[in-house]
């Protein structure tokens, strides 16, 4: 069966037209695809999230056996919002070399470039599996991925090893630190500020404790990095917002802030919160001297695992290959790479185009980076043919 063969600017003009941003849904999107790889014969896996406003889908290229490699990418963006954009940033602009749109770097331009090259997966007839998994929410928790990985060696075939293609100028990519985020609510107790024993402000008890996060980043920095890979060279622990109470002159009655930190691979991911933790149930004592009700509560919004360097490994040895290049780096953000290693299945992280464009107004790929990526699909498949 033969469907119709788009290129890939054709292909990221109309992902691009989805509007994707991470709290909207993506079935839009995933239903064109779909369409797609039902033209070309190629069977395919949806795969709802609970609320069934958003699916990952799961297609493969091959025979349905272990072993086989997976093209991951997702299908949210971030929102545009405040941003601003000098035309519509869901209608691909191409000019001057660049096309221009939300998505089209971070990383529609990938998916855009496995679609492209289904034909080619197709006519290399590969031994073992060409799988395409494209997810949600990866701008958010990195969640959409999980229940595809939970079902490698049920009801879908394992691979051996994924390729993400988040944008690193096709550079293998090898380690990432992780993300992990909170929201930490204070409850203390209103009382007139002249008289602080008789209340409890969550105001000053979150200063506290948001004091005691500048001081365990500051014992993180001296820490440093083993390994000498990562900019800046440690784990990194931010509060990006905080706010509460009512007046100058009322004890605030509650308080919050959100924070995070991105830790290197080699971090114990529970170290931090409890040291934090800790340290909060000593403020929390000293609220309740006046303040018996007083709370402190943090809860974990996303857990995002680093990717740990993994020398040698299936899928850093394939895309060594398929580049021909024989080095490896380390990026600043976080991917859904580390949920696939976890989970036993080697991963790197390899895709077109700088992700010092992403999310930012006027983000582009260049025509120059498509082809390089169109270079990279071109060779995987003959690297995988039968």
């Amino acid at each position: 069966m033969g469907g119709t063969r788009l290129t890939p600017l054709d292909l990221l003009t109309d992902l691009v037209a989805f509007d994707t941003e991470t709290p909207k849904s993506n079935l839009a999107l995933i239903a064109y695809v779909e369409a797609y790889l039902a033209g070309w014969g190629v069977p395919f896996v949806r795969l709802p999230n609970a609320d069934g406003d958003k699916a990952a889908l799961f297609a493969t290229i091959g025979p349905a056996i272990d072993g086989g490699v997976v093209l991951s990418g997702h299908t949210d963006v971030v929102p545009v919002a405040g941003q601003t954009w000098t035309s519509d940033p869901y209608r691909l602009r191409v000019e001057d070399g660049r096309a221009y749109g939300r998505g089209a770097v971070d990383m529609k331009g990938f998916v855009a470039l496995a679609l492209a090259h289904v034909p080619d997966f197709i006519a290399a007839d590969p031994a073992k599996p060409i799988h395409l998994f494209l997810s949600y929410d990866e701008e958010t928790t990195c969640l959409g991925v999980v229940d595809g990985i939970n079902r490698f060696g049920v009801d879908l075939p394992r691979p051996g090893a994924v390729i993400v293609g988040e944008p690193t100028d096709l550079t293998i990519a090898d380690a990432h630190k992780s993300v992990v985020t909170f929201t930490t609510t204070v409850k203390g107790k209103e009382a007139h500020s002249a008289k602080p024993a008789l209340g409890a402000s969550a105001v000053m008890a979150a200063g506290l404790l948001v004091a005691e996060l500048v001081r365990l980043a500051d014992v993180y920095a001296a820490r440093g990095d083993a390994s000498g890979r990562f900019d800046p060279p440690c784990s990194t622990i931010h509060v990006g917002t905080i706010a509460g109470g009512t007046a100058r002159n009322i004890m605030a009655k509650e308080c919050h802030f959100h924070w995070e930190f991105r830790g290197l691979p080699d971090l114990d991911g529970n170290e931090i919160p409890a040291r934090f933790s800790a340290y909060a149930d000593e403020v929390l004592a000293r609220m309740r001297r006046t303040a018996p009700e007083a709370s402190i509560e943090t809860i974990c919004h996303a857990d995002v695992p680093g990717l740990r360097p993994l020398p040698g490994s299936p899928a850093e040895e394939l895309v060594k290959a398929v580049t021909g290049r024989n080095s490896t780096l380390t990026v600043s953000y976080a991917t859904e790479a580390g949920r696939f290693q976890n989970a036993g299945v080697p991963t790197v992280v390899c895709g077109p185009g700088s992700i010092n464009r992403a999310h930012q107004p006027d983000e582009y790929i260049t025509l120059a980076e498509l082809e390089a990526g169109a270079d990279f699909m071109r060779r995987l498949a003959a690297k995988l043919k039968g």
